[in-house]
């Protein structure tokens, strides 16, 4: 059974779509597939605010030095949410992309592809590591919080949203991990085992 859905999934599609979520049927592509709805559901709330929702937007803060309930301040956040949302659907893509082209290792874009997933992998990484980190240390006392400094964003950011980077940034490094070549080996990389 095993083997005839593997055989089946090797015509892979003819739509865009179907090549890129082919790679989900391959071995060694769990984190990428996580990496996929972790990116995706982070998206999905840059767009429910983007639509107006106001749900956890507290826990994000104002990161402008404006009234952020103002016109002004509300049209800046709308442009910030609609533009990170396009930002982490593209990032949420990459993964799977990497895992498409490992069967195509000498395309002249999957070099470039690879550097770009890693840069990925690491600014997602050490971005939530450090803030999570540090807001964490903050919370706790350790770390001074200056007076003015809104408690419920820091809060939001220290148990959920940079937490939410840091998870991101590990399945895709865990993708990249499994889907490198093996030294020495002749051909397309092979993918490490589920």
């Amino acid at each position: 059974m095993r083997g005839a859905v593997r055989q089946r999934n090797r015509g892979y599609g003819a739509s865009a779509g179907g090549a890129i979520f082919a790679a989900v049927n391959r071995p060694g592509c769990r984190p990428a597939e996580a990496a996929f709805v972790v990116g995706i559901a982070y998206a999905a709330m840059n767009v429910y605010w983007g639509l107006g929702g106001t749900w956890l937007l507290n826990t994000v803060g104002c990161p402008f030095p404006v009234d952020c309930n103002a016109n002004g301040g509300r049209a800046l956040l709308l442009v910030l949410a609609w533009g990170a949302a396009v930002l982490k659907a593209v990032a949420s893509i990459l993964p799977l992309l990497v895992l498409r082209v490992a069967d195509r290792a000498g395309r002249w874009w999957s070099r470039p592809l690879r550097l770009m997933v890693w840069a990925e992998a690491g600014i997602l990484t050490l971005y939530g590591l450090v803030l999570t980190t540090a807001e964490l240390l903050a919370t706790a006392g350790v770390i001074a919080i200056p007076a003015g400094a809104d408690r419920t964003a820091l809060t939001g950011h220290a148990y959920l949203w940079d937490p939410w980077f840091l998870v991101w940034g590990m399945l895709v490094t865990a993708t990249l991990l499994r889907a490198r070549p093996r030294p020495g080996a002749a051909g397309p990389p092979s993918l490490a085992a589920r």
